[in-house]
């Protein structure tokens, strides 16, 4: 795959053939007018904006946060020739209603699967590292939003901005997203993850905070494929039976599971079995719980360590919400179908750009994707994108040639350890402070 045809991804789709208007074979045209007819989006008429650019248009949404639709439309030469220069503002929004939510959707889904295929990420012990967590996200403060996604209650009442809860499944190699689900910010995240169950892939390792700890959902997540196996910390007083030791520090046990976990997951038995591995670091006990009970194949040495790869899909998320959204926390859209379509949106303009980072990486032996910084080579892509529309299109080779030989300047720096502790602040008291008067003889 050439960088060429994938980073020309994000510029749109320009209808003139003899300007730039060359797509990658694995979001063309014909890719996207498939998926929205397998998401019943599906029309005759010749519009200005059809559906292919309304779904670039969507795209652009994240990579140009400041800019209003109109205007990213008329910029890229995301619309077709007509009798006017500029788009009107209410053709957008048209052209985004007609488009829905399932085929964006569609689009994500379909990608997804072939980049990660082809992004060839590096394993352990045999096992793709993927990652699984929650994020929050805010939408404007309309009468729907709050009716379709709810809002958080204090001792004030509900709080002003109705809220989107999602989780997503990460590939923690390259931040490539594999799957999302999301609903009202009052479901539970482990029940948006199992929505996740069907589309992670075999020979893999999930790697769950404690808040996904349910014996029905990781039970369900390791025999729903071949060799898809989870890890996750060991809770606080979690009661369990020794049924043999393994090492030192290494057992195979069993846990029980309630009748309201059973009445819930129908193929959840009594108990199952996992293996715990305890693990010294910085004077504090780990524990950690697996389905990995090969002892030969899976060394104990390195499963605890293996957990602080999980914050990197903490980073993908603060990626997609600063630096890609610019900080702006609350969504553009005003209604909850458009809400839905927007987020898509996100995590598939996320999707490319992670994606023109492994292919950048890949020219460098040694070099991962998230050793590259997001930051700089957002802005290097973006750049290049928009620049793509003025510049010849006999230049456009040169122009990513240059971008593959500055890989070295995005390389982040080795990260070091934190310098001091961290500590705990006390609660600060709802009652002022009294000053101590002296006492005058």
């Amino acid at each position: 795959m050439q960088l060429t045809t994938a980073l020309s991804l994000a510029n749109g789709y320009a209808p003139n053939s003899e300007g730039l208007g060359q797509l990658s074979d694995f979001l063309c045209p014909d890719f996207i007018k498939q998926c929205a007819e397998t998401a019943g989006v599906a029309t005759i008429r010749r519009r200005r904006l059809p559906v292919e650019m309304a779904v670039w248009t969507v795209i652009c949404m994240s990579l140009y946060r400041e800019d209003p639709l109109w205007s990213i439309v008329s910029k890229l030469g995301l619309a077709l020739p007509g009798k006017r220069e500029l788009v009107a503002p209410s053709a957008v929004v048209q052209a985004r209603q007609r488009l829905g939510a399932d085929a964006v959707k569609e689009v994500f889904q379909q990608s997804q699967k072939m980049w990660n295929a082809d992004a060839n990420h590096p394993t352990w012990c045999g096992l793709s590292l993927l990652g699984v967590d929650g994020v929050i996200w805010r939408t404007p403060d309309t009468t729907e939003n709050h009716q379709a996604f709810s809002t958080w209650k204090n001792q004030h009442g509900d709080t002003a901005y109705p809220q989107v809860r999602m989780v997503c499944l990460m590939e923690l190699t390259s931040h490539l997203l594999m799957g999302s689900a999301f609903d009202s910010c009052r479901s539970s995240e482990m029940v948006l993850a199992e929505d996740l169950i069907d589309v992670t892939p075999d020979n893999s390792l999930t790697l769950f905070d404690r808040g996904f700890y349910s014996l029905g959902l990781l039970n369900r997540w390791h025999h729903a494929g071949k060799n898809r196996h989870w890890l996750q910390p060991m809770r606080k007083g979690t009661q369990y039976e020794v049924i043999r030791s393994l090492g030192r520090q290494d057992k195979l046990i069993k846990l029980k599971t309630t009748a309201q976990a059973r009445k819930k997951f129908a193929d959840l038995p009594n108990d199952i079995e996992v293996r715990l591995v305890t693990k010294m670091i910085k004077g504090k006990e780990v524990n950690i719980l697996t389905s990995l009970t090969d002892q030969m194949r899976f060394p104990k040495a390195e499963i605890v360590d293996l957990y602080s790869d999980r914050w990197e899909i903490e980073l993908g998320y603060r990626e997609m919400k600063q630096t890609l959204l610019n900080s702006h926390f609350t969504l553009r859209s005003k209604k909850p179908d458009m809400i839905v379509q927007e987020l898509w949106g996100v995590l598939l303009s996320y999707n490319l750009l992670r994606y023109q980072m492994v292919k950048m990486a890949q020219t460098k032996p040694g070099i991962y994707a998230k050793h590259l910084s997001f930051t700089t080579c957002a802005i290097s892509i973006i750049n290049l994108i928009q620049t793509m529309f003025i510049e010849n299109a006999g230049r456009i080779p040169k122009s990513i040639e240059q971008l593959q030989a500055q890989v070295e300047h995005h390389i982040l720096p080795i990260k070091r350890e934190r310098s001091y502790p961290r500590c705990i602040k006390p609660k600060p008291s709802k009652y002022p402070n009294k000053k101590r008067q002296s006492v005058v003889n």
